[in-house]
């Protein structure tokens, strides 16, 4: 039995959603699967559910925030059994023209935190996300008119309150569409034990190149999760 999701083989489905917040976890599966979902997991807090989605399997399960945390709990779902991980959560803007509530889907994430580079025993690597996923999330957001769409490398990092206030001009001038903290362990984790995988991510923030920071609202964050979230459950189970 894994050390902290305290299930067994066939709790989860093969298809696993995978947002940072327990409580997001738990609103996902209260919202958006098909009712009589139950809970899997509870240890630590990380709250884990399993169901179905128009009838398909699927669980989610939260990871907690930063690569260390996120590769524990992608590790453990592997050995439970899961075959394909979707993060889904938010990022930081970094390009012109990007808007809150923006879908940003990640073809490949640059390893800015030192988790993934340690998993890979290289100094530097930029992981890749299951094309099948990239191409079907883009389709299934631009079939359901989402808004817009962006698809492209993104970089993770390990720090969330950045002293340095030109690490967002380094990362825009190397054509980064947002950044976010856990997709670069997902990619590594899931190229080295053969699984699927994709983080497709809601534009919560615009970060300038100065280092400011626009933050979104509280209303314009929930319509744009929600909105990425149906088509995410549709891309897990597709």
């Amino acid at each position: 039995m894994p050390i902290h999701l305290r299930a067994d083989v066939g709790d989860y489905a093969p298809n696993v959603l995978c947002p940072g917040d327990p409580v997001r976890a738990q609103y996902i599966a209260e919202t958006f699967f098909d009712p009589g979902f139950r809970q899997v997991n509870k240890e630590r807090g990380m709250l884990g559910f399993t169901g179905t989605f128009d009838g398909k399997p699927i669980s989610v399960q939260s990871t907690g925030m930063g690569c260390p945390s996120a590769g524990i709990v992608f590790e453990e779902l592997i050995m439970l059994g899961a075959t394909r991980l979707v993060r889904v959560g938010t990022c930081g803007a970094l390009q012109d023209g990007m808007a809150m509530g923006d879908t940003v889907i990640g073809v490949s994430a640059s390893a800015d935190d030192q988790t993934a580079l340690r998993y890979a025993a290289m100094d530097g690597y930029a992981p890749c996300a299951t094309f099948s996923l990239i191409e079907t999330a883009a389709q299934l957001s631009r079939a359901a008119d989402a808004g817009a769409v962006h698809v492209g490398p993104i970089v993770s990092s390990g720090i969330f309150y950045d002293p340095d206030p030109g690490t967002f001009a380094r990362w825009k001038r190397l054509g980064h569409l947002g950044v976010e903290m856990e997709a670069s362990i997902l990619y590594t984790i899931a190229a080295v034990k053969r699984v699927e995988a994709l983080a497709i991510m809601t534009v919560s923030d615009l970060l300038a190149e100065s280092g400011d920071t626009e933050r979104i609202s509280d209303d314009e964050l929930k319509a744009g999760v929600d909105k990425m979230m149906r088509i995410s459950c549709a891309v897990a189970v597709s």
